[in-house]
């Protein structure tokens, strides 16, 4: 069914501007409904801002710029096929596809999102109330979290796009053993930052110096590939992680 039959415009008034016409009805419509997304947002936001939840302001924060894409994406693929549609262009299934991806994308978007904001909001309650918490740990939960999702989605795209996942899954197992050689350092890097959150040898907040390299200074951050460690002269020390592997380090 054509959008003019949806909307019930009179296709021998426009002639053949008809799908001009829906086209902009269709951009005023996602307009409308962007501009009510974000009045209203802000007016929920508020009020939930007062409520001891931290879940929900962690959802609304995280699904407005994702849901104001979806939005604009939508549009643009009702416009597409509008144009399809009364030009004779086989281009539904293309886009179909790339509509299928371009959700999938906004969704993978949202929960990083939320998960980044869900972090925050934990550590920020935790400090308001006086409540001791690690934030080594939640930083290493929220980063496995945000890698996972893109993991998945990443998997979901390509078989959605007609691809097998068990043939890539072993093709990766063989270009792994490439991959590994060309970036060592890389995945040195990787796994001396997942020892530190196993082992523990520091957190976020520590005062540490190494008696075997000139690092002295108190734990920023905690990254995948390097640990930020501010000096006492007030300059970010950046040491990668696979240093850790190999030096004392001293944790008064």
């Amino acid at each position: 069914m054509k959008f003019s039959e949806l909307t019930g415009i009179n296709q021998s008034l426009f002639g053949e501007y008809t799908w001009i016409v829906e086209i902009i009805i269709i951009i005023i419509i996602a307009g409308f409904l962007n501009w009510m997304l974000k009045r209203y947002h802000h007016k929920i936001i508020l009020k939930l801002k007062k409520t001891k939840i931290i879940w929900d302001d962690a959802f609304l924060d995280a699904v407005e710029k994702p849901l104001s894409v979806l939005i604009w994406i939508t549009a643009l693929t009702f416009s597409l096929n509008i144009v399809g549609e009364y030009n004779n262009l086989n281009i539904l299934g293309v886009v179909s596809s790339l509509y299928k991806i371009g959700v999938l994308i906004i969704i993978c978007w949202f929960l990083i999102r939320f998960i980044t904001y869900f972090e925050k909001n934990i550590i920020s309650v935790k400090q308001t109330i006086g409540e001791e918490i690690d934030r080594t740990t939640v930083d290493a939960i929220a980063k496995l979290l945000r890698i996972s999702v893109i993991i998945i989605g990443f998997l979901i795209a390509l078989q959605s796009l007609g691809y097998s996942i068990s043939g890539v899954l072993a093709f990766g197992g063989v270009g792994g053993i490439a991959v590994g050689f060309a970036a060592r350092d890389l995945l040195a890097n990787f796994f001396g930052g997942l020892m530190i959150y196993m082992d523990r040898p520091f957190s976020v907040g520590d005062w540490i110096r190494s008696p075997d390299k000139e690092i002295e200074g108190t734990v920023e951050k905690i990254g995948w590939r390097s640990t930020t460690i501010m000096t006492f002269d007030k300059r970010p020390l950046y040491v990668p992680n696979s240093v850790f592997n190999n030096v004392s380090v001293e944790n008064p």
